[in-house]
């Protein structure tokens, strides 16, 4: 198992409260690491959200694998939405594009703390 693979086992998944989750690379637009059976299907659409499309997604929120999101907040390093079965956070770290999913029962919360802190990890060490 790789770094990465552990960092998003251990940090993310080991909360209880993170259904799936990807590392993105930014540059390259390539999962790095990502739970078992969680495909990211658009990478590139989750990157240029940042950049492009962060206006549109407050708006009109966003469609990830075929999901509809509603969206509770976003800025240039992280986006937090909705549905009825759950949520997807997305974070931005110089390197890396973070994603997360959890699902109805599950705290959204302690989901969100786990990815933010992760992404802080990133920022502390360059990445």
């Amino acid at each position: 198992m790789n770094r990465l693979q552990a960092l998003l086992n251990d940090s993310l998944i080991g909360t209880k409260h993170v259904e799936n989750a990807a590392i993105i690379h930014i540059k390259e637009r390539k999962v790095y690491a990502s739970t078992l059976g969680f495909t990211v299907r658009d990478q590139r659409a989750l990157i240029s959200t940042f950049s492009k499309n962060l206006l549109q997604v407050r708006k009109g929120g966003l469609y990830f694998n075929d999901n509809y999101y509603k969206c509770v907040r976003a800025d240039e390093h992280s986006i937090y939405l909705q549905n009825p079965d759950g949520g997807l956070i997305v974070v931005k770290t110089k390197i890396f594009i973070l994603v997360a999913t959890y699902r109805a029962g599950m705290y959204p919360s302690v989901c969100v703390e786990a990815v933010e802190k992760l992404a802080d990890y990133f920022r502390e060490k360059g990445s």
